[in-house]
């Protein structure tokens, strides 16, 4: 039993000095990638940018009292279209009859009181000149006459500020537009230029957009326009979007950017105008309008999945180089649909790697390389 065991244990122990004593096998080569690139080529790429703000009408008009009364008639339907100089309400007119037949009869009697003056005048101009009556006395006259001229234009002037006030009692539509809530009943009291409208007319085709934008994003942004790395486009349509992303189907055009920038905020204000025809868009509406900021002339895109994160953060994209994988570090500026801009780190004619990408690293041989369509990547 001991020489069997002694036999069993020598054969194990050369065993395993046979087994330490030979040679590793050796790995070969990685085996070459695999992989699908798009050829980066250089293109015109539109920057556009969303800015969020609010509907506002083209036209709103308030619309207030000019005199003081009860209203009689609400002529107008709350909600609905009406018309420039439409009558919207009647307030009571019989104070403003009685003012106006006042300022009238009054003159009519300056009328005749002119007429005895200028009489009286015209005899005393003839009397001084035959010494009949003073040069005092005819002063008077003539003083008299000229004063009942005046008393005929004031009279006059009264019957004109009668006549407004009266058609003042017919409150008219100032512009076209859809009339809104009424703030009075028949039967209210309403004064002069009181500070509560009694209705507010707005017109809603066209309709105003106000978004606002940073001080900060318009200085760059002239600054990219004046070194030509964006060309201007002052014509490019407007987009809108509403709150739920859904795209509305008109397109806009600029109006104007404020000149005042808020000091508060360090913003300021742009007006877009889009047609309304069906009123689709109401005032205060909360929506976002994309704008072109402008046109890179030569500018190279590169579909997202192409673009990874290193552990510095930096954007770092693979391409084919000499028939071997290498890593460039991009400057991504922002995102243009489906792509990354790059502004550097490549150029056009790069071999970008979009397929194949976890079977790479860089510097392993490249195999097969297949030639991607860049749209249908994109």
């Amino acid at each position: 039993m001991n020489a069997w065991r002694y036999r069993l244990w020598a054969g194990l122990l050369v065993g395993s000095l046979a087994a330490c004593g030979g040679e590793a096998p050796q790995q070969g080569p990685p085996p070459a990638a695999e992989v699908g690139v798009i050829t980066l080529q250089a293109q015109p790429v539109t920057l556009s940018v969303q800015l969020a703000g609010r509907t506002k009408a083209s036209l709103e008009a308030e619309v207030r009292p000019q005199i003081s009364g009860i209203v009689l008639e609400r002529n107008f339907t709350e909600g609905s279209m009406v018309q420039e100089g439409q009558q919207l309400y009647l307030i009571d007119p019989a104070p403003y009859i009685a003012d106006l037949n006042r300022a009238q009869a009054d003159l009519s009697k300056a009328a005749a009181n002119v007429k005895t003056a200028k009489n009286r005048a015209d005899r005393y101009e003839t009397l001084v000149a035959a010494r009949a009556v003073s040069q005092q006395d005819y002063d008077d006259a003539l003083a008299n006459y000229q004063q009942a001229q005046a008393d005929v234009a004031t009279a006059r002037a009264a019957v004109t500020s009668a006549e407004i006030n009266l058609d003042y009692t017919k409150v008219y539509a100032p512009i076209t537009g859809l009339a809104g809530r009424s703030t009075v009943t028949v039967g209210a009291l309403v004064t002069a230029n009181q500070g509560d409208p009694l209705v507010t007319v707005q017109q809603f085709d066209p309709m105003f957009v106000d978004v606002t934008e940073s001080s900060r994003a318009l200085n760059r942004i002239r600054r990219q326009w004046a070194s030509g790395e964006l060309v201007r486009q002052d014509s490019a349509k407007v987009r809108l979007y509403f709150d739920d992303n859904d795209l509305y189907d008109q397109e806009g055009v600029f109006q104007f950017a404020d000149i005042n920038v808020d000091t508060g905020t360090g913003t300021f204000t742009i007006r877009t105008t889009f047609p309304n025809p069906d009123n689709v868009l109401l005032p205060g509406m909360f929506v976002r309008a994309e704008m072109v900021k402008g046109i890179v002339p030569n500018g190279l895109l590169v579909p997202a999945r192409g673009v990874t994160r290193n552990a510095k953060g930096e954007a770092t994209v693979m391409v084919v180089e000499d028939d071997k994988v290498a890593q460039r570090v991009v400057d991504a500026e922002q995102m243009v649909g489906q792509n990354w801009l790059i502004r550097s780190g490549l150029k056009a004619g790069d071999k970008v790697i979009l397929e194949g990408l976890q079977f790479v690293r860089p510097g392993v041989p490249v195999g097969t390389v297949r030639e991607l369509d860049q749209k249908q990547q994109g």
